[in-house]
C-alpha cells in the first residue's frame, strides 16, 4: 500500500526580509537517541553553530511549533513539525535596483541587474531579486519560474500565486519559451558567423567553471554577430537548451568570451564584486505563451551592456 503524503501544515511564522523560516519534521528516532527536541536539534545543528546557540535560540523562543514556542525539555516526537528563522549573515547591498517590466495578478517580469542572485543560495540570502521582490511588492507568495544567473542581468519571471508556479516553470522545462541574450565579446574576423554550437557541458559541484566534454551534447546555442565597432561586436545569443554558463562556455570556446567574465577563459581570484565592471551578457527577450491564459506574451529588457552605450 503507497503511503500518503500528508500536506504540512501552514507556518506559524511570517517571512523575515522576504525569506521563509526553515521547516523541519522531526525523523524517526529509531536508536533512541534523542529524548527531547533539544537533543535532536543540537544533533543536527551543533557541529555548524554550536549547542550554545541552539540552546540561545530555545530561550528566545525561536522554535516554533503549530501551537507556538516549542520548550528545549519537551519531549521528543517523531513527525512533529517546528519552524524557525536562520541567522542571516550580514549582506553587502547590490546597489542597483530591480526593474518591473510587467507584472499582473499571475506573474511579475523584472529586470534584474548584475551582481543579485535570482533565489537565495550559499552567501546570498537577503541580497537576491526573489527577496526584494517579495518586500518591496508585498507578494509573499512570489516564486521563480527559472534562475538567471547572479552575474548575468536581465528577464526574470516570478509567479505571483503558488499555485500557479508549476504551469511556468514547465514552459522553462520544456524549452517552450524562446529566450534572446545579448552580450558584448572580441569581435575574431576568422569566427564565421551566425553558427550553432553543440556540445556536451558538465559542471562539478564546488567547481566555478562549467566544462565542455566527449559525449552526447546536451548543450545547444545560436551565435549571431549583430554589429562590430572597432575589436569589439555585439552579439545575439540563442539558447535552446540552459545549461549552467551554457552561453559563457560556448562563446569562449569560439575564442570570443564576454567581456568582464570573472571565470572564463580564466577563473579569476576570489574577492569582492567590482560593480563598474559587469559581465557583458544581457537576457534581452521573453517570449512564451500564457500557459493559464494562453495568451502570447513577448517581453523585452529596458536595460543596456555598459560596454555598449546607443549611439
Amino acid at each position: 500500500m503507497a503511503r500518503r503524503h500528508r500536506t504540512p501544515p501552514p507556518s506559524p511564522l511570517p517571512q523575515r526580509d522576504g525569506i521563509d523560516p526553515v521547516r523541519l519534521r522531526l525523523p524517526a528516532d529509531e536508536k533512541g537517541e534523542w529524548a527531547t527536541v533539544r537533543d535532536h536539534l543540537v544533533a543536527r545543528f551543533g557541529d555548524a553553530v554550536g549547542a550554545g546557540r541552539v540552546d540561545a535560540m530555545f530561550r528566545e523562543g525561536r522554535f516554533v511549533g503549530v501551537d507556538g514556542p516549542v520548550g528545549a525539555a519537551e519531549p521528543y516526537a517523531a513527525g512533529r513539525y517546528v519552524w524557525f528563522h536562520r541567522d542571516f549573515a550580514a549582506e553587502e547591498r547590490v546597489p542597483f535596483g530591480i526593474g518591473i517590466v510587467y507584472r499582473d495578478e499571475r506573474i511579475v517580469v523584472a529586470d534584474k541587474p548584475h551582481f543579485l542572485a535570482t533565489t537565495p543560495r550559499g552567501r546570498h540570502i537577503t541580497e537576491t531579486a526573489l527577496a526584494r521582490l517579495r518586500r518591496d511588492l508585498g507578494l509573499p507568495a512570489l516564486g521563480p519560474a527559472h534562475r538567471l544567473d547572479r552575474l548575468t542581468a536581465g528577464l526574470t519571471l516570478f509567479v505571483v500565486r503558488a499555485g500557479d508556479r508549476g504551469a511556468y516553470q514547465t514552459l522553462f522545462r520544456d524549452r517552450l519559451v524562446r529566450k534572446e541574450y545579448e552580450a558584448i565579446a572580441p569581435y575574431d574576423p576568422a569566427v564565421a558567423l551566425p553558427v550553432t554550437v553543440r556540445g556536451r557541458i558538465e559542471k562539478e559541484r564546488g567547481v566555478l567553471a562549467a566544462r565542455e566534454v566527449p559525449g552526447e551534447p546536451n548543450a545547444e546555442s545560436r551565435i549571431e554577430l549583430v554589429e562590430r565597432r572597432g575589436g569589439f561586436g555585439r552579439y545575439r545569443l540563442l539558447p535552446a537548451t540552459g545549461r549552467t554558463h551554457q552561453l559563457r562556455v560556448h562563446m569562449n570556446g569560439l575564442g570570443l568570451p564576454i567581456l568582464n567574465d570573472p571565470v572564463y577563459p580564466v577563473v579569476r581570484a576570489e574577492g569582492p564584486d567590482d560593480y563598474a565592471s559587469p559581465l557583458q551578457l544581457l537576457a534581452k527577450v521573453l517570449e512564451f505563451t500564457d500557459p493559464v491564459t494562453g495568451e502570447p506574451y513577448r517581453f523585452e529588457s529596458r536595460l543596456t551592456l555598459s560596454r555598449w552605450p546607443p549611439q
